[in-house]
């Protein structure tokens, strides 16, 4: 329903009933537009509709039985009224029990139509409103039963962001390593989004090559390469009233982006071997584990195309950086592997916490999943302790934080500690600002020093 007046387009193919019926809706409290014939009104409903169509069923070339067809296949909650002769009336049954709202016989009272418009109106308000609270508890019941897990603070704070840009359409941008969740993060949107009753579509660019990458995304027509023996759909049609997930964003050719910027740019895409682009109705979420500024100094990534995308970003942590979700997250997927398999949900012990918190996680969430999976599997009892963890979450390799002769490639633990040590003689030992400066929780910031076996958690 718009907002303010209510929309009614009134179709007949006498252009003085259109004019005595514009006046009276009009003066009635209504926007009125007309549409002189069948033809003319389907024209009009391709560029918006009305809240309430108000139609003749007999016209020449295209009838009121078609304009009825037209319109559900567009919107089924917008009312259609018939007017018609009594010689007409079965018709005008048929009509009702196709779904038209009503119909008013010939001739009628002015006072009869517009009382029978204003139902209309008022019923067309009500649907809506019905639907905007469904959504809204829809909305409720996820960000309370499917928020992504995760109660540390840098965590939340993308979570809230989430939250907040998830209604309108714009763009979003999630970035972060290699499993740190992603794809939920971009799922979680898209069910918080006016797009949720529609489809939600992912994809990852690097896992195929460029052509066929251009043939899933945007389709193809017969014909158009070897192979080609039949038209296909692409993607973004097929994600058309939703959400279309784009993983791994950088691993797109150049050519392959210049397409994705046509899309974005122009709402409409080219199928390959296409004349004729279609119309694309998709709200884009793409994602990447990349450094984009890096990849567009190196000449890899269009620029153009990164500020089109990054209208929204979210930079997801990594494990390392909120070990505070770790017993959180095990228990989740320890249930979620016991409800997939059917039997009792295995429990975690503090000790294998331990093992787990002192571990880098340079696989993220996704490696812990796994590493939970193989613990299930492997574990004699419904208790997980530390020998029945992966062998590398058990045995991380240390790196000495300096030596005589350091390595010409320091690895990430390396880099992060001195980084760390050096922040913490910046703010002079006080552990509270240090974690403030480096945007980890202070409990992380003390297990990271305990791990260092550094006199600087003294």
């Amino acid at each position: 329903m718009s907002a303010g007046r209510p929309t009614v387009l009134v179709v007949d193919d006498e252009s003085s009933i259109l004019d005595s019926l514009r006046i009276l809706l009009k003066n009635s409290g209504f926007d009125v537009s007309v549409a002189l014939g069948g033809k003319a009104a389907l024209e009009q409903l391709e560029k918006a509709m009305p809240d309430i169509v108000l139609t003749d069923i007999r016209m020449p070339q295209i009838s009121g039985m078609e304009v009825l067809d037209a319109v559900r296949e567009r919107d089924v909650q917008t009312p259609v009224i018939f007017m018609t002769a009594q010689a007409e009336l079965r018709t005008a049954i048929e009509a009702v029990n196709r779904g038209a709202f009503y119909y008013v016989l010939k001739p009628f009272s002015n006072d009869d139509l517009v009382a029978i418009v204003r139902r209309a109106a008022e019923a067309r308000q009500l649907r809506t409103e019905n639907q905007q609270l469904k959504r809204e508890i829809r909305r409720r019941d996820r960000r309370v039963g499917g928020r992504p897990i995760g109660t540390s603070r840098r965590f939340v704070e993308v979570l809230q962001l989430a939250e907040q840009v998830a209604p309108t359409d714009s763009t979003v941008l999630v970035l972060g390593e290699s499993g740190t969740g992603k794809e939920v993060v971009a799922r979680y949107i898209h069910e918080l989004s006016e797009r949720s009753d529609g489809p939600f579509v992912s994809i990852n660019c690097g896992a195929l090559p460029e052509t066929l990458l251009e043939s899933e995304l945007f389709g193809h027509v017969k014909g158009s390469f070897t192979g080609a023996v039949r038209d296909k759909q692409g993607l973004f049609a097929a994600a058309g009233g939703g959400t279309f997930f784009l993983d791994e964003i950088a691993e797109m050719t150049p050519a392959t982006q210049v397409k994705l910027l046509r899309v974005l740019q122009e709402r409409e895409a080219l199928p390959v071997g296409g004349t004729e682009p279609i119309t694309v109705d998709v709200r884009v979420i793409a994602a990447t584990n990349r450094d984009l500024d890096e990849e567009m100094r190196a000449g890899r990534f269009r620029s153009d195309l990164y500020y089109r995308l990054n209208v929204i970003a979210l930079r997801l942590p990594p494990l390392r950086d909120r070990t505070d979700d770790i017993p959180l997250l095990a228990e989740a997927f320890l249930e979620r592997l016991a409800h997939a398999r059917d039997h009792a949900t295995h429990r975690i012990t503090r000790e294998a916490l331990e093992v787990f918190n002192a571990y880098d996680w340079p696989g993220n969430v996704r490696e812990l999943e796994n590493a939970l999976e193989h613990a299930a599997l492997v574990s004699e009892s419904q208790e997980i302790g530390p020998a029945a963890l992966p062998e590398r979450t058990r045995s991380p390799r240390a790196t000495p934080l300096v030596s005589d002769q350091p390595p010409a490639n320091p690895t990430l633990e390396v880099v992060e500690r001195a980084y760390i040590l050096w922040v913490l003689q910046s703010e002079g030992g006080n552990k509270t600002r240090t974690a403030e400066v480096l945007g980890i929780d202070p409990s992380t910031l003390y297990r990271k020093l305990s791990r260092y076996d550094t006199t600087a958690v003294d």
